[in-house]
């Protein structure tokens, strides 16, 4: 035992010092978050007004004057996007919470028909054995039917309790304005007063992780806009009620690993299966067969490997972040996982970490 613990004790507590030094980052970050949520607001509103701000001040216009126009301009967006985008989601969003229970009676009574349809066809079947199928069922379709009336429930009162965040929202717009008529005050700060390291470790981020996150925010903004407008245009075709909230709802799931559209798709077509809507099941199989082609298809195009992370590792990594620190940690998550993958395709993690002697044939 001695031995194991000699030959491994170096390792350990190499492994043991990035794990905290992670771990009070993210706790640092979650702490800041909390105190400071509309400064990171800023930042994302800078990084989206700025590049029209810089064109405009290129042309001659003065940087405040060219600020506040292109300012105004994102706020006037935002505006009619939420007023209204909301105001169809809450509408459509309340639509499906009082249908839920009319969907659990009509299946529930679906599969009692069926079960007597069943137990005529085959006698052998017990009418016990029916009776526990249809109590299971029961059950099953209650469980399911709650949990989809606390998710919906839950995005309602999102959707109509966010004043704190409204606040600091607005906050996060005032503060991008003067952020960007003092940016290149800001640089100039940065360049002159941050120490050799901290401009080395920021160098490195912004090659290896802030490209790569930026590159792979967009190529998934792609994918999910095209997943959104097919199943928009089918569900409008079919006539299916609420298609904008569907849609919504299987472009966010398309956005989580290894969930995806399916999700929200499957479910439903077993549902219509179960109480005898035959030919919209059909379609809404051949519309999902279609967007996981799509998305086959397109993502290598997209995407390409600008992660190279697994899905499996980054929804773990995901759900513990958020378990532990909170909306914080599932937004710096990813910025983490990524800057681990090039720590380690750098060769930090190679010179930080001391394997044990011995222990590998070649030096993983």
């Amino acid at each position: 035992m001695m031995s194991f613990y000699k030959k491994y004790y170096k390792t350990v507590f190499d492994l043991a010092l990035i794990v905290l030094t992670v771990y009070l980052f993210m706790l640092l970050f979650s702490y800041l978050y909390k105190i400071a949520t509309p400064i990171f607001l800023a930042f994302i509103i800078f990084a989206m007004i700025e590049p029209l701000a810089k064109w405009l001040n290129r042309r001659g216009m003065k940087k405040s004057l060219a600020a506040a126009l292109t300012t105004l301009l994102f706020v006037i967006f935002i505006i009619a996007v939420l007023v209204g985008l909301g105001a169809i989601l809450v509408t459509q969003t309340s639509n499906l919470i009082d249908k839920l229970s009319t969907y659990q009676g009509t299946m529930q009574q679906s599969i009692q028909d069926n079960s007597v349809i069943w137990l005529d066809r085959m006698d052998t079947i017990s009418p016990e054995i029916v009776e526990k199928a249809k109590e299971y069922s029961s059950t099953l379709i209650g469980l399911l039917s709650g949990w989809a009336s606390a998710f919906l429930l839950g995005l309602l009162s999102w959707l109509t309790s966010f004043s704190s965040f409204l606040v600091s929202f607005v906050i996060g717009i005032i503060l991008a304005y003067f952020l960007s008529i003092e940016i290149e005050d800001w640089k100039n700060t940065a360049k002159n007063k941050t120490p050799r390291t901290f401009k080395t470790a920021f160098i490195f981020l912004k090659e290896n992780v802030l490209a790569g996150i930026g590159g792979y925010l967009k190529a998934q903004l792609k994918m999910i806009s095209i997943t959104f407008i097919v199943i928009l245009i089918a569900l409008l075709i079919l006539r299916v009620n609420n298609a904008l909230t569907i849609s919504l709802l299987a472009a966010v799931f398309d956005l989580l690993p290894l969930l995806g559209v399916s999700t929200v798709f499957v479910p439903w077509i077993i549902y219509l299966f179960i109480v005898g809507q035959t030919s919209l099941a059909i379609w809404l199989t051949a519309l999902l067969a279609i967007v996981l082609l799509v998305r086959q298809i397109l993502e290598p195009k997209i995407t390409g490997d600008t992660l190279g992370v697994s899905a499996f590792t980054m929804l773990a990594f995901m759900i513990i972040s958020l378990s532990i620190f909170g909306v914080a940690g599932l937004i710096i998550s990813p910025i983490l996982i990524i800057t681990l993958k090039a720590l380690h395709e750098q060769g930090y993690l190679k010179r930080w970490i001391r394997l044990p002697e011995g222990e590998y044939d070649e030096s993983p």
